[in-house]
């Protein structure tokens, strides 16, 4: 009888631990991804200049490069300025922006990426998309999976804690795309991967059920295996459907109404989460989804992020339009303004009782 398998698109090695930055060298020499160190490393202008004196003397066949932005410019800059030298690996070291803009440029020159994040914001850490401004707005690009993903907890404690409470929001939403994935298998027959739902599912559950605070060593594991599950529950889907539902529609259409005055992703969706769970009827667990994201220092209510109750409603209401084709809660009540404004006046008064 033949033993039926899949392969799943994962990391080489994963490597979360305080101290994991001071052993890159010897990661990638020890999993054959680099044993020369000849490397393409993608830092920021700011914070990255930092990690650069403090890598190089271990790297010093490394090759540094500024990127400016999470542009498509800027991703297609680093890919021309790397194309044709003889490097083993792309390296981004920094925040979603530079691991994002070097997931693009690997791929345009054909050469394996890892991720070394310097902070927990969001799923993108491990997951085979970029995220890249372009002349239209926003764009998502498919892309390989990252060959390897370090996340040193000592350099993640030294990040701004907005940049922890992100990754918090993003990873719970897991738990309300996942709701819409399985609405629309139920009313579309739309196919759930029941593998990549399990994973996302998982991480979303590791995160809301923790008991520790982004002080915590502990918590800050559950939060760093969540993010990578993620990536890695989307690589086996081919799409974001196990991380991306109604919360990252709402999300989307704050990014498009309001560029200017979007607040941090993790803060838009998790808020998102919380809304969506109310129309569908969950109060129990919107409920807790809001306790859970005010202990983590996320809004609940857009204006704890500088938005009114109107400019709210207006967001969910154009938020189908950011994601034509996926089905959502949104979607299936296709409510009007007005039953828009009174789901949210009722979500705000039992937020807030």
């Amino acid at each position: 009888m033949p033993v039926l398998t899949r392969l799943i698109p994962s990391p080489v090695v994963v490597d979360i631990r305080p101290g994991a930055l001071d052993d890159l060298a010897v990661i990638l020499a020890d999993q054959r991804i680099s044993s020369s160190g000849t490397l393409a490393v993608a830092i920021s202008g700011g914070s990255g200049r930092a990690l650069r004196e403090r890598l190089e003397p271990a790297l010093p066949g490394a090759h540094w490069y500024e990127v400016a932005g999470g542009t498509i410019d800027e991703a297609v800059k680093l890919a021309d300025a790397i194309k044709g030298k003889r490097y083993d690996a792309v390296v981004g070291l920094g925040g979603g922006k530079i691991l994002d803009v070097a997931k693009y440029a690997a791929a345009r020159v054909g050469l394996p990426m890892v991720a070394v994040a310097t902070n927990l914001a969001h799923d993108g850490i491990c997951s085979p998309v970029a995220t890249l401004d372009n002349d239209n707005g926003r764009g998502s690009y498919g892309l390989p999976t990252p060959i390897a993903t370090v996340i040193d907890l000592d350099v993640i404690r030294s990040a701004p804690a907005r940049y922890i409470s992100s990754g918090i929001g993003d990873t719970i939403s897991n738990l309300s795309a996942i709701a819409d994935w399985e609405l629309s298998q139920r009313i579309n027959g739309e196919k759930v991967d029941g593998l990549a739902a399990a994973m996302a599912r998982t991480a979303g559950e590791s995160v809301l059920r923790h008991p520790g605070g982004i002080g915590d060593d502990a918590f800050l594991t559950v939060l760093a295996e969540a993010l990578v599950l993620t990536g890695i529950a989307i690589s086996i889907s081919g799409d974001t459907r196990p991380s991306s539902g109604a919360c990252h529609e709402i999300s989307h259409a704050f990014d498009l109404l309001y560029p200017q005055r979007a607040a941090s992703h993790g803060e838009q969706v998790g808020l998102g989460a919380a809304f969506a769970m109310h129309l569908r009827g969950d109060q129990e667990r919107s409920g807790l989804f809001a306790e859970v994201l005010r202990r983590h220092g996320l809004p609940v209510l857009p204006e704890e992020i500088g938005f009114s109750a109107e400019e709210f409603v207006e967001a969910v209401a154009y938020a189908p339009q950011t994601r034509p084709g996926r089905f959502t809660i949104l979607e299936h009540l296709d409510l009007t303004t007005d039953q828009i404004r009174d789901a949210y006046a009722d979500y705000a008064k039992t937020i807030r009782s």
